[in-house]
Formats: C-alpha cells, sequence, structure tokens
C-alpha cells in the first residue's frame, strides 16, 4: 500500500476500529471511512468508490457474510475479511463470493498491512484472470459464428472451407468491417430466410 486509499472499514466495536485505523494510518495518510454496521453498506460503498474494503465479521451467520460480501463488491474492489473462528462453509461463502482475503482470528495490528497488501495482489491477479477468460470466451464465440458463416457459405455456394473463409474475409475487408461482425450478419440474415 504505497500510494493513499480509499478505505472503508466495516467494524461495530468502536476500539477495534481504532486498532484498525491507527495501523492503517501507520503506513500513509489514507483516506478511510469506519461504518458500524452493515446497513446501508452497498449504498455507501457505491457512493464513496472505495479502492479497499476492510470487514471485522467477528462471528457472522452465512446470511450476514453474504449480504456484507456482496454490497462490499468484491469483484470490483479488493475485500479483506476478518472473521474469529473457522468455519468451512463460511470460508467457501466468502471466497465464492469473491472475497480477497479472509483471515480467521488474524485481526492484529502487524499483521494488516501485509494482509491487505496480500488482498490486493490477489484481487488484480482474479481480474487479470477474469479479464483473460472474457476475452477468450468471446473469442471462441466469434469463431464459432465464423464457422456458422463458413457453413452456409459453403452450402449456398458449393464452395470449399478455404474458399468461404477467403470470401468472408475479401467482403469484411471490402465494407470495412470485423470478420465477426460480418459473419453475424451473414448467419442472421439466413435464420431470416429460412
Amino acid at each position: 500500500m504505497k500510494t493513499a486509499l480509499t478505505v472503508i472499514i466495516v467494524e461495530q466495536d468502536r476500539d477495534r476500529a481504532r486498532m484498525i485505523v491507527d495501523a492503517l494510518r501507520a503506513f500513509g495518510e489514507h483516506d478511510i471511512h469506519v461504518i458500524g454496521s452493515g446497513t446501508g453498506l452497498a449504498r455507501r460503498v457505491a457512493e464513496m468508490r472505495p479502492d479497499l474494503v476492510l470487514i471485522d465479521a467477528g462471528d457472522p451467520s452465512r446470511d450476514a457474510l453474504e449480504e456484507l460480501t456482496l454490497a462490499a463488491g468484491p469483484l470490483e474492489r479488493p475485500v479483506a475479511m476478518f472473521v474469529d473462528r473457522a468455519d468451512r462453509h463460511l470460508t467457501r461463502a466468502a471466497i465464492e463470493a469473491g472475497v480477497s482475503a479472509y483471515v480467521v482470528d488474524g485481526l492484529r495490528a502487524e499483521r494488516i498491512r501485509p494482509i491487505l497488501d496480500a488482498a490486493i495482489a490477489r484481487f488484480h491477479v482474479f481480474q487479470r484472470m477474469r479479464s483473460e477468460l472474457a476475452a477468450t470466451r468471446a473469442a471462441l464465440e466469434e469463431r464459432k459464428l465464423i464457422d456458422r458463416a463458413k457453413g452456409i457459405l459453403m452450402r449456398a455456394r458449393g464452395i470449399s472451407e478455404e474458399e468461404a473463409y477467403a470470401l468472408l474475409r475479401r467482403a469484411a475487408m471490402d465494407q470495412g468491417k470485423r470478420l465477426a461482425d460480418l459473419a453475424q450478419a451473414l448467419v442472421t440474415a439466413s435464420e431470416l430466410l429460412k
């Protein structure tokens, strides 16, 4: 945590909240906001758009955990959650919700910085993986679409796959369109003519 961050701390206990704030301030001048309860958390997170959310959940129920994590927006920012006891089901629910760091019995001042650094790094790794997965899925869908368009041309014109692909490429270049966009138009037109 080298640059100043906007951090939301979800903590009901004032003394624990102060310990967290003091530990964060020891590492730099961060814009820190403490929220005493989970009510209105989603609205406040949306308004403040923090760089990081730290939740000290103590001993949460599964419903409370899901509500807290979803409100904190774990797919939009790193979320570190501290709980008092280990529970396999709660751990799984938190990880599935996208919590970057789930720490059992670990809320001590000297541990906050390394845990938050790890949460931020893990969040960025998963964010990059999500982006790569989305790009791969999009490329696969485009490939399927192009293959369908080639099939349509092969049947309609009685040409080979290579000729169909060359025809699609040439038409896309002539029209200044992406190959996938032209393939989509051809597939759509073919479906309308059936």
